[in-house]
């Protein structure tokens, strides 16, 4: 088999991350922070091992304002929801995800924000005269995706970053796509929230992910319960990350993330420079054949999407599946107003999303499954 859906999930993962969660569930099975015992403190100081990894990786400056999450989504909502200002206005990008979209729908339902999307003038991503575009007086908070899990558009990040710091707006951005071969600088490039999504560029576990946070903003909780202290007290505790993270974290999938963050550091270069190689190499085979490829050629981020004709998308990555043993994914990626903004709406688009470890060889067969394909539907 030849998987190619890494950004849904990257399914090799490292060796070191497999030992770190079967060690974890042998040695660190104590409930962090909920007992006085050694176990616990042992686990608890192992967590915390793995804040201070992902507070150094962004340069958030707290290791106790990095909040531990079920995934990207969660810790989406928790910033989106918990910063709800009524009568107020957000920005947000064509590139968003349902994880985005929907939260802000619900506000917008329920009367109490309303939003505007900014869409690219330039191919390449999301520029800050984009964004510009769709400031109003009341708008309080920016959100951006980093980079487009549809199609690899890159946005701005540290223009628009400056101008939302000069302006006293938060600025959140959801690097679910970006983490681990991308990096960003929360203090340089004016970040008040990043999300991530441990299980793709950290090649960690699923369900894994986390809210991290500058000095500036602090959003009200949408979760309530147990946090192992203010025990006797009925209402949420003020300080972090208690005041966000609520019940049993699960250890193990921390834990794996944190092996994952370290072999990220360790081969950054080697990562980054192979997604870069892949990437551009399937750009430039694809545009050689009667495809329509919707990643421009300088958008070498990993994730390419093309359609064949009219085709569905679906359809495709079906024939790629059961003829050829390639998995891709075909459809609309959890991102309506991007494929409405690329025209895909009808039919989808095919994604072939590269991690650390595809190989030439397995994007040469695909380019061979894709060449046969067009042989088979007589499109030349």
């Amino acid at each position: 088999m030849i998987y190619l859906d890494n950004s849904a999930s990257t399914f090799v993962k490292p060796k070191e991350v497999i030992k770190a969660v079967n060690d974890s569930l042998i040695n660190y099975t104590a409930n962090p922070g909920r007992s006085g015992h050694k176990a616990s403190i042992k686990t608890a100081l192992k967590i915390t091992e793995v804040r201070q990894m992902l507070s150094q990786h962004y340069n958030n400056g707290n290791i106790d304002r990095v909040i531990f999450t079920q995934n990207c989504s969660q810790a989406l909502n928790m910033a989106i929801l918990g910063c709800e200002k009524n009568g107020g206005h957000i920005v947000c990008t064509e590139n968003e995800h349902n994880s985005v979209l929907r939260p802000l729908q619900h506000l917008s339902g329920k009367g109490s924000v309303n939003y505007s999307i900014a869409f690219q003038s330039d191919s390449k991503g999301i520029s800050l005269e984009d964004i510009k575009r769709e400031i109003k007086p009341n708008t309080y908070m920016v959100i951006c995706n980093h980079i487009s899990n549809v199609n690899g558009a890159i946005a701005d990040i540290s223009s628009i970053g400056k101008y939302c710091k000069e302006h006293g707006i938060i600025f959140l951005v959801d690097c679910a796509q970006s983490c681990g071969h991308i990096k960003l600088d929360m203090k340089k490039d004016n970040i008040d929230f990043i999300t991530i999504a441990g299980h793709k560029g950290f090649y960690s576990p699923q369900s894994i992910g986390a809210l991290i946070m500058n000095e500036s903003f602090t959003p009200n909780p949408i979760l309530f319960g147990g946090t192992g202290t203010n025990s006797l007290e009925l209402v949420q505790p003020e300080f972090l990350p208690e005041k966000l993270e609520v019940g049993t974290i699960s250890s193990p999938l921390i834990i794996g993330l944190g092996a994952g963050i370290n072999f990220v550091e360790k081969n950054f270069n080697a990562i980054q420079n192979k997604i870069d190689d892949l990437t551009t190499y399937i750009n430039f085979e694809l545009n050689k054949l009667n495809v329509h490829c919707y990643t421009q050629p300088e958008n070498s981020y990993g994730v390419i999407a093309f359609n064949i004709a009219s085709i569905d998308s679906n359809e495709i990555a079906n024939v790629l599946n059961e003829k050829y043993d390639i998995c891709v994914r075909g459809g609309y990626h959890c991102a309506p107003i991007k494929h409405k903004a690329l025209g895909t709406i009808g039919q989808g688009a095919v994604r072939v999303s590269i991690s650390y470890f595809n190989t030439f060889s397995e994007i040469q067969k695909l380019l061979y499954a894709i060449k046969h394909i067009l042989k088979d539907k007589k499109i030349t």
